[in-house]
């Protein structure tokens, strides 16, 4: 293959195949007099890794990529070392490459097994000798497209049932899409030790036993963790963001939501399901700053990078402001924290109230007014509840009933996951309302948690076991 250079009319490069005559060293050569004489640039790419094509970057004279028998790779130094590019790329020959320019995309086509394209690579541009030595270096990021994301037939698998025969591909991840760099990455108390015993282990020699304290130390310390930290224009965190510690390069997005308003319960697994979104940011600009946290110690690594958040299209009718818009998502994840919080006091209260009706029958409390008083506590809370969430029997069968806290907010919910417009009348209604009836439900539970101490209190008295929750 022959490239002429994109910046210079006197250079030139050519790669050559010799691997017929059983010769599969990779030949790259420049010439920067129009060929009267050449250099060869292959660098240090391994043997045997023939090269097929090789592209130059659009910006940056010294980037280049080279495709081989068996991987790409990229220079930042033109050409006199070279890096592979990991990340998925599978181990065969790339016979083809190609730059998208506007999006800063590298297309590979390798023997049999796909295109694969590598997004937004420009990062690479920014790559030094200097940031690699840094402890953690984040690099700038490109413009960060807002709109609703859908599927094609089915979000999981992409395809539904559809078989081979209806094409589709990932896309690329939405949102922001983050690149770091960790110069020796963030190591365990446990993971530092057995790195300096390897060499005594490998050389058969002794290694001593650190010790049951320093092992004790090892087995509760929470594992290092690298954050980037999402801020507004004013300086306001919207967003925190856990990624790999190791090290190497590493991309991460943000999704250009706020966290998630749901309960979290005691004892719940961050594997259980889907993990709950909250909604979307508003248009503007954003800044992100990387930052590693060991033993409870956070500390920044690099300086921020701002970003922009814009709208991909503008819908077809007129909607509310960006910042109207945005202000009502925030409302309704504040309703919708509250109204997950007040599911699970509502629903830890009922189950304390079952708990002490089998604590009175092991007490030794003389019938009549406790049990009045338990009777009197479980009308109320399954009142609450039933005002909460809706009838229980017409629940279990499905059957219609009169409109719940729950239920007013999906209703809001199915509108602000789907719409960039902003909230409809019908919405901000549904909205009010849901607040109006929690803050009673609120106040009546907060009353019936101080008679269920009261009651757990006298039962104790009584003689009866404790209760999980009682004071």
């Amino acid at each position: 293959d022959i490239k002429a250079d994109l910046h210079d009319p006197d250079t030139v490069y050519v790669s050559l195949d010799n691997h017929k005559y059983g010769d599969y060293a990779p030949y790259l050569v420049k010439s920067t007099d129009r060929g009267r004489s050449w250099e060869s640039i292959s660098g240090d790419l391994p043997e045997r890794h023939l090269v097929w094509r090789m592209v130059q970057d659009h910006e940056k004279p010294e980037l280049l990529f080279a495709a081989t028998e068996f991987g790409v790779f990229f220079s930042i130094d033109a050409g006199d070392s070279w890096v592979e590019l990991e990340g998925g790329v599978p181990t065969i020959s790339f016979r083809d490459l190609a730059i998208q320019k506007r999006e800063n995309d590298l297309v590979g086509a390798s023997f049999g097994r796909g295109f694969f394209v590598l997004d937004d690579y420009s990062v690479l541009r920014e790559v030094s000798e200097a940031s690699l030595a840094q402890e953690g270096s984040l690099y700038s990021t490109r413009k960060a497209w807002l709109y609703i994301p859908r599927s094609d037939l089915d979000f999981d698998d992409y395809k539904g049932s559809q078989g081979a025969s209806h094409y589709v591909a990932p896309n690329p991840p939405y949102g922001a899409v983050f690149t770091y760099h960790l110069n020796t990455g963030l190591k365990t108390l446990a993971e530092s030790r057995q790195a300096a015993e390897e060499p005594l282990e490998t050389a058969g020699a002794d290694v001593e036993f650190p010790g049951w304290e320093a092992v004790g130390q090892e087995a509760i310390q929470a594992a290092p963790a690298v954050l980037i930290v999402v801020r507004d224009r004013q300086g306001n965190v919207v967003r925190r963001i856990e990624g790999p510690a190791d090290k190497g390069f590493h991309r991460i997005a943000w999704d250009l939501r706020y966290p998630a308003p749901d309960v979290i319960t005691l004892g719940q697994g961050s594997d259980d399901g889907d993990p709950p979104r909250g909604l979307l940011a508003a248009p503007g600009t954003y800044t992100a700053t990387l930052y590693k946290r060991v033993d409870g110690q956070v500390s920044q690594l690099d300086e921020p990078i701002e970003f922009a958040v814009e709208r991909l299209y503008k819908g077809a009718l007129p909607g509310a402001a960006d910042t109207e818009v945005a202000a009502f998502w925030r409302s309704w994840e504040d309703a919708t924290r509250a109204s997950s919080a007040l599911s699970l006091g509502l629903k830890r209260a009922v189950a304390r109230m079952e708990a002490m009706s089998s604590a009175l029958s092991r007490s030794r409390a003389d019938v009549g007014q406790l049990d009045a008083r338990l009777h009197e506590l479980r009308e109320s809370l399954h009142a609450l509840d039933a005002e909460l969430n809706g009838n229980p029997a017409k629940r279990e069968v499905g059957e219609k009933t009169r409109p719940t806290v729950s239920q007013r907010l999906f209703a809001v919910e199915r509108t602000v996951y789907r719409s960039l417009y902003g909230p409809t009348e019908t919405s901000q209604q549904q909205l009010e309302l849901a607040n109006a009836s929690m803050a009673s439900i609120r106040s009546r539970l907060t009353s019936a948690e101080s008679a269920l101490n009261e009651l757990g209190a006298a039962l104790v008295s009584a003689g009866a076991p404790y209760v999980e929750g009682a004071p």
